[in-house]
């Protein structure tokens, strides 16, 4: 079995930037914290020719060696399942949000009426294996910074536009007088009522907001504009003290934190592990948001996603535990026709619900389906639509 060596470092004391360069970015690097026999590391280096691997030190420190199913190295490591295009669970695709029909250009995504998201940067601080952008992520593009003022210039013009997500990639490994400039102009536009930073740098990487510059601006941008900060934690165990200590400091920013979680087969998937997650975040200060069902992404679904009929007795069950606060997530399905809520099962109906609908197609907004359950379904176009 493979051993992570022992990582004794200090997070809150390192230099976020300087600390990427640590990152485990190959095959070979990766041997220096496991062994690894020469078909295992064959595997693995055909699975990142394909999908890039990065992973920090931090986040291999939380990787229990004794345990062989530890979710934390099944989200980091690369897996020769990825190089499975299709399988029992259906049919794949790249683009399952339906991105590429709504982009716009200069890396701004708008989707909704109300809401545009501009894709910052292609890079993360670690290249999760369930990625549904995992075709792009990872991959080089130095245009996307340079692009955001072109795409302040079209949400100027689309005043529909309420919000904005930043996103990508994760716009926090933007440094921080970057990040600023960006950030300047979205001040000045009147009709954008707040802007969220979606980023998953509090899991992963927290110790980029010991950056006292990076939250003194945070804060005084809060103050002319209201900010959100949604962020992903997956399981219980990347609730560490220093992601803690992290959240905290975003808190005493005065920013709210709302959590995304994607169900994911041998990670998260049982009563427990939701139970624990959802209860994990609401002691930090982290508001559990959406639990999204894991899309049919190439190289992802056939080894993450959960059975819906399995995945929403599981959720049904998890929010029988859990107070109030604990159970206001919504368990989610981002589709190319829209936002769907997975309300529940009556037998082998699934009663879905639409919580946003494209544009080109408004009657459908709060608009309700009832779906053909299958033993097998894991996405909308896996079921037909029947009548109660």
């Amino acid at each position: 079995m493979s051993k992570i060596k022992q990582i004794d470092v200090n997070w809150e004391a390192v230099d976020w930037w300087m600390e990427l360069k640590n990152n485990v970015n190959s095959v070979d690097k990766l041997k220096n914290y496991i062994n690894l026999n020469e078909e295992d590391e064959a595997k693995l280096k055909e699975v990142v020719d394909k999908h890039p691997m990065n992973i920090p030190r931090y986040y291999l420190s939380l990787i229990d060696e004794n345990n062989p199913n530890d979710p934390i190295k099944k989200l980091a490591f690369p897996s020769e399942e990825e190089l499975t295009i299709s399988g029992s669970m259906g049919e794949t695709t790249k683009d399952p949000y339906g991105d590429d029909k709504h982009n716009k250009g200069n890396g701004i995504l708008h989707k909704y009426p109300y809401s545009a998201l501009i894709v910052a940067t292609d890079y993360c601080s670690m290249y999760c294996r369930h990625c549904f952008r995992k075709a792009i992520v990872g991959l080089p593009n130095d245009k996307t910074v340079d692009n955001f003022k072109k795409a302040l210039e079209y949400i100027k013009e689309h005043k529909e536009i309420t919000n904005v997500i930043i996103s990508g990639g994760d716009p926090m490994l933007i440094d921080t007088p970057k990040l600023k400039k960006m950030l300047e102009g979205l001040k000045e536009i009147d009709h954008v009522n707040f802007v969220r930073i979606g980023t998953r740098t509090p899991v992963v990487y927290p110790m980029r907001f010991f950056d006292d510059s990076l939250m003194e601006y945070l804060k005084e941008f809060n103050k002319v504009k209201t900010l959100y900060i949604p962020t992903h934690f997956n399981h219980v165990n990347e609730i560490t003290p220093t992601a803690k200590k992290a959240i905290l400091r975003i808190r005493e920013a005065g920013i709210a934190v709302n959590n995304q979680a994607v169900l994911l087969k041998g990670v998260n998937d049982s009563v427990e592990d939701i139970e624990n997650l959802m209860n994990g975040l609401t002691s930090i200060g982290v508001n559990p948001y959406y639990l999204y069902q894991c899309m049919p992404v190439s190289r992802v679904r056939n080894h993450f996603q959960v059975p819906l009929k399995d995945a929403i007795d599981m959720v049904d069950e998890a929010k029988t535990k859990l107070d109030g606060y604990a159970k206001r997530f919504k368990f989610i399905m981002g589709h190319d026709i829209g936002k769907i809520e997975i309300i529940g099962r009556i037998e082998d109906k699934l009663v879905l619900k639409h919580i946003h609908s494209r544009p080109e197609k408004p009657e459908e907004a709060s608009s309700m389906k009832i779906m053909k359950l299958t033993p097998n379904a894991g996405w909308l176009d896996d079921m037909e639509e029947i009548s109660l």
